[in-house]
C-alpha cells in the first residue's frame, strides 16, 4: 500500500533525502572539521541494514532522490552493499536518482561499482587546483589522488559536478582556473558560500567569507552570464556561460536565502533527522527504528511528525560581522 506523500507545513513536498552514512573522513577540511576530531563510537551508527530500512521508508513516503553523504561516504566499511541494495528502488521506478557527494579520494576504487549500482552522477568537493593549497585546506588530502578519482569516474560513465567553497583570500585567484578546467573536462561547477557551522573558529568563518555576489560579478567581467530557469528544489541557482556553454551554480545561504522551495531533509548516520541544515531542531528516528524492528508503523509516524515541524527557512547571516544563526555541529555530522 502506497503511503501518502510527505508535505511540510508550508505545502512543500519532501522528495529529497540527504543521508549521511558516516561522520568519518580521510580529510580534515578547515571549514568542515576540527583538526583533531572525535568521531562517534561505531555502535551509535546505524547499521547498513538500518540505513536500508530508513531509506526505504522515506522512498515509500514519496522521496524520489537520495543523496549519500558523510563525512566521506566511501570510507564507510562495506558501503557498496548499501548502494547495491538501493538499486532495487531504481529498478522498480520508486526512486528517480541515487547519487553521492564525495571528496574524490576513493573514487578510483569505487567509480565502476557505483555506476554498476545505478549511480549516474557524483558531486566532488574540490576547492583548489594547487597541490600545496589543496593540502593546506584539506589538512591531509592529496590532489593527485582526487584527480585520479575524477578520471576514473568519467571513464566509468559518471557525470561529475565540482563543488567549490568560495574562500576569501584562499581561492579567489583560482576563480578562472577552476572555471576553465571544468569546461575542459565537461564538468559543471557550483560555488558555495562558507557556512557558520562548527563549534570553533567562528571568526575564521567571517574572515573566509567571500560573498558569491562578488564572485559572480567577477565572472561577468569575462563571460556573458545567462540566468537559467532550472530549479531542483535545492539551494543552487544556475547560469550558463555563453562563451563556453557550461553551467555554473551558486549556493548562497548568506547573500540569498534559498529556502522558499526547499524539498529536502537530512539524516545523520546516527538516525537524527534535521528538517533544516541551518536550524538545531531534529527528530530521533533511531529509537522507533530499533524499538520495532518488524514494524515500520512507529517509524513512519515519527517521520511524519518530524516533517510537521519543518521550518520555513534558516537564519544564517554574516551581515553584522558575526555569524548570526550559526549552529554548533560540524558539517560532517549533519552531512554535506
Amino acid at each position: 500500500m502506497t503511503q501518502a506523500s510527505l508535505i511540510d507545513p508550508f505545502q512543500r513536498p519532501i522528495t529529497y533525502l540527504r543521508l549521511s552514512v558516516t561522520d568519518r573522513c580521510d580529510f580534515r577540511c578547515t571549514y568542515c572539521m576540527a583538526e583533531d576530531m572525535t568521531f562517534l563510537p561505531k555502535k551509535h551508527l546505524l547499521s547498513l541494514e538500518e540505513l536500508d530500512r530508513l531509506s526505504t521508508a522515506f522512498i515509500g513516503l514519496g522521496v524520489r532522490k537520495l543523496r549519500i553523504t558523510g563525512g566521506e561516504p566511501l570510507v564507510r566499511k562495506d558501503i557498496l552493499k548499501y548502494f547495491n541494495a538501493m538499486s532495487r528502488h531504481l529498478e522498480s521506478g520508486a526512486l528517480d536518482e541515487l547519487t553521492l557527494t564525495t571528496n574524490g579520494s576513493q573514487l578510483a576504487r569505487f567509480a565502476q561499482p557505483l555506476f554498476d549500482a545505478g549511480v549516474r552522477r557524483v558531486n566532488v568537493s574540490l576547492d583548489s587546483l594547487d597541490p600545496d593549497k589543496f593540502a593546506e585546506i584539506t589538512r591531509r588530502g592529496r590532489l593527485d589522488q582526487v584527480l585520479s578519482g575524477i578520471d576514473a569516474a568519467q571513464a566509468a560513465g559518471l557525470r561529475v559536478k565540482i563543488n567549490a567553497v568560495a574562500l576569501k583570500g584562499f581561492n579567489e585567484d583560482e576563480l578562472f582556473d577552476l572555471v576553465d578546467w571544468c569546461a575542459s573536462r565537461d564538468m559543471d561547477l557550483t560555488f558555495i558560500e562558507v557556512m557558520p557551522m562548527g563549534d570553533e573558529g567562528h571568526e575564521d568563518r567571517i574572515d573566509q567569507y567571500w560573498p558569491l555576489t562578488d564572485l559572480r560579478d567577477r565572472l561577468a567581467e569575462r563571460f556573458t552570464l545567462t540566468p537559467l530557469a532550472e530549479r531542483t528544489g535545492g539551494p543552487a541557482r544556475y547560469v550558463r556561460l555563453e562563451e563556453s556553454g557550461q553551467k555554473i551554480g551558486f549556493i548562497t545561504p548568506l547573500t540569498h536565502n534559498f529556502c522558499e522551495s526547499c524539498n529536502r531533509v537530512r539524516m545523520t548516520c546516527t538516525g537524527e533527522l534535521f528538517m533544516c541544515l541551518g536550524q538545531e531542531d531534529r527528530a530521533d528516528l533511531r529509537a522507533p527504528l530499533r524499538a520495532a524492528p518488524d514494524d515500520d508503523g512507529p517509524l513512519i509516524a515519527a517521520i511524519r511528525e518530524a516533517i510537521s515541524r519543518k521550518p520555513k527557512g534558516h537564519d544564517f547571516d554574516y551581515s553584522r560581522q558575526r555569524p548570526e544563526g550559526q549552529v554548533s555541529r560540524h558539517m560532517s555530522h549533519t552531512g554535506g
